[in-house]
C-alpha cells in the first residue's frame, strides 16, 4: 500500500482531509490546486502540505504523470476540465476517482478523456458532509471499472460501494439527494431570516418542531447558516448542476435554480465580509444561527 502515489487535484477542505487520512498510513500524495498560484490564498495550503508531507505540483500533468490513482474534488464547473488536463499525461492504467457534484452528462464527458487516454474512469458520489467521517465518508462508485478499484479502496480506509457499472447512476443519486439537501439549507437560510426580520423565529421554530419532532431546529439551523457561509460558492456551484441533472431528466429545475442563487448570495455576502474574514474568530461559526442572520439583515438594510 504504501508504494501507492495518490493524486489529489483540487486541496481545499476535502483534499486536505484526504491527504491527512492517506499521509498518516504512510502513502505518498500529491497535489494540486488553482489556489496555489495566487498569493493570497497559496499560503496555507503550502503550511498544510509541508506539515504532512504531501507534495505540491506546478499542474495537472505533473501530478497525473507521477499518480496511481487520481482523485478530482473540485468545483462542479472544473470536473470536466481537469479530467481533460489530467488525461494528456496519465500513466496507463492509472484510476481516475472523480468525485466532484457533477451531473451524470458530465461524468460521462470527463469519463471520455480519461478513457482515451488509456486511464480507468471511475465516478464518485460523496453522500454526505465529510469532516465528520473524513476518509471513511460513504461514496458510492459507479463505471465499468469500479469494481476494480474497490480493493484498492478498501485498503487506503474509504467507505466505497459499487452502485452501478452504468456511469451517471451513482452521480444521479447525489444530485437527486442535493434536490432535497442544498435545497433545505437554502430554504432554512431564507425563512428563518426572514421570521427573524418580523421577530417571529421562536413560534415558526416552535411550529417546525411539532411538525418534525425528530429534528433540533435550532442546532440544524445553526449547522447550515455555518456551512452555506463557509462553503456556498462551492454548493452554488453544485446546485447548477443539480439543475442540470434535472433538465437533463427533462424537467424544469425551477427548486434547484432558486436554491443556486440562495446558495450563491450568502457566498456573494462572505466574500464582502459581512461575516468577518474567512477564517477569523466567528466567521461561520456561531452557535447561535441568530448571530449570522442579524448580520444578513443588517446588510440587507444597508443596501435599502
Amino acid at each position: 500500500m504504501t508504494q501507492w502515489h495518490i493524486g489529489l487535484v483540487g486541496y481545499g477542505e476535502v483534499g486536505r482531509i484526504l491527504a491527512e487520512d492517506l499521509r498518516a498510513q504512510g502513502v505518498a500524495v500529491s497535489a494540486c490546486d488553482l489556489k496555489l498560484g495566487h498569493a493570497e490564498s497559496a499560503g496555507p495550503l503550502m503550511g498544510h502540505a509541508s506539515a504532512h508531507g504531501v507534495k505540491l505540483t506546478a499542474s495537472h500533468t505533473e501530478l497525473a504523470a507521477g499518480s496511481d490513482l487520481i482523485v478530482s474534488a473540485v468545483t462542479a464547473s472544473q470536473a470536466v476540465p481537469v479530467a481533460q488536463a489530467c488525461a494528456a499525461a496519465l500513466r496507463p492504467g492509472a484510476f481516475f476517482l472523480d468525485v466532484n457534484s457533477a451531473s451524470p452528462g458530465a461524468k460521462q464527458r470527463a469519463a471520455t478523456h480519461i478513457n482515451a487516454a488509456g486511464g480507468r474512469y471511475v465516478e464518485g458520489a460523496v453522500m454526505t458532509s465529510v469532516p465528520p467521517y473524513r476518509i471513511k465518508v460513504p461514496l458510492l462508485l459507479g463505471g465499468p471499472d469500479a469494481a476494480s478499484l474497490v480493493p484498492m479502496l478498501d485498503a487506503l480506509g474509504f467507505a466505497a460501494k459499487v452502485v452501478s457499472e452504468r456511469l451517471g447512476v451513482a452521480s444521479a443519486t447525489k444530485m437527486c439527494r442535493s434536490v432535497m439537501i442544498k435545497g433545505l439549507e437554502a430554504m432554512v437560510i431564507e425563512s428563518f431570516t426572514t421570521a427573524r426580520h418580523y421577530g417571529v423565529e421562536d413560534a415558526v421554530i416552535a411550529s417546525l418542531r411539532e411538525t418534525f419532532p425528530g429534528i433540533d431546529w435550532e442546532k440544524q439551523a445553526a449547522y447550515f447558516f455555518q456551512r452555506v457561509i463557509e462553503h456556498g460558492r462551492r454548493r452554488s456551484e453544485e446546485v447548477r448542476e443539480v439543475a442540470q441533472t434535472v433538465r437533463e431528466a427533462g424537467l424544469e429545475p425551477w427548486s434547484a435554480a432558486g436554491t443556486a442563487e440562495r446558495q450563491g448570495w450568502v457566498a456573494d455576502l462572505a466574500d464582502a465580509g459581512v461575516f468577518g474574514p474567512p477564517g477569523a474568530p466567528g466567521f461561520g461559526r456561531s452557535p447561535d444561527w441568530r448571530t449570522e442572520a442579524d448580520r444578513i439583515l443588517r446588510q440587507s438594510k444597508k443596501k435599502d
